[in-house]
């Protein structure tokens, strides 16, 4: 694999967490072995590698234009990387607000009701 892929894999471990990309590696087939690598070195590798801005501020725009282009099933999955990524349920909150004003008020509220289950699921396996 190329230097930009093993870079995504190090971010895509450091935001999602090593069980997740470990599930997500373990399902991955040859049908979907090429999309894996463009989203490892695209995604991972190149966007969220980029020190340009902070992880907390990346998470943010991430969860916020999922939210506004109502891609709503990754969302949780966002969710669940502000734990490692540093940003905070107000931040959260902050991010869905923009998306109210300039995207929508359903697609905010929807987006919160995801986040809200998923901080609550997070809250239930901290236990």
């Amino acid at each position: 694999m190329s230097d930009r892929y093993d870079k995504g894999m190090q971010v895509r471990r450091k935001v999602l967490g090593d069980a997740h990309v470990d599930r997500a590696e373990a399902t991955k087939t040859d049908f979907d072995a090429p999309f894996q690598t463009l989203i490892t070195e695209g995604a991972w590798g190149t966007v969220w590698a980029s020190d340009a801005i902070s992880l907390r501020e990346r998470s943010m725009l991430t969860l916020a234009l999922l939210a506004a282009t109502g891609n709503f099933e990754e969302i949780p999955m966002h969710i669940r990387a502000t734990a490692r990524t540093g940003a905070s349920k107000q931040d959260v909150m902050e991010a869905f607000q923009h998306v109210a004003i300039y995207a929508g008020v359903p697609r905010a509220n929807h987006a919160l009701k995801l986040a809200k289950a998923t901080y609550a699921e997070m809250e239930q396996t901290d236990d």
